[in-house]
């Protein structure tokens, strides 16, 4: 829940870098909250909860993308690869499982070492 709330409060921060585990923990916990929404939803025959929550999360969500391109070594503007249909999707989810350049690069140091 760490790695989610870390998201959360670096609301539009698109700067810096972001660690793969930093970016799947928000994706899963963020992924199992709209599940949840969604079903609450279902049971109250609104669709509120869920688009509102969406809405909530949509900049720290482009933000966190942003900042694991960054740690790969990549510009945020290949996020925009999302716009083309099937292989743009399939080509940030490789991006996205890459894993970190050791060393800096012009988006700032490397998270991993921060750590130690």
């Amino acid at each position: 829940m760490d790695w989610y709330l870390k998201v959360v409060k670096n609301y539009v921060g698109f700067s810096g870098r972001a660690r793969r585990k930093e970016y799947w923990m928000f994706f899963l916990i963020n992924t199992l909250i709209s599940i949840a929404l969604t079903v609450v939803d279902t049971v109250a025959g609104t669709a509120v909860l869920g688009l509102v929550y969406g809405l909530a999360l949509l900049l720290p969500s482009i933000a966190v993308g942003v900042r694991r391109l960054h740690d790969t070594a990549r510009s945020g503007w290949w996020l925009l690869l999302v716009l083309i249909p099937l292989l743009g999707p399939i080509i940030l989810i490789i991006f996205f499982a890459q894993d970190s350049k050791d060393e800096g690069n012009n988006f700032g140091p490397n998270p991993k070492s921060e750590l130690a």
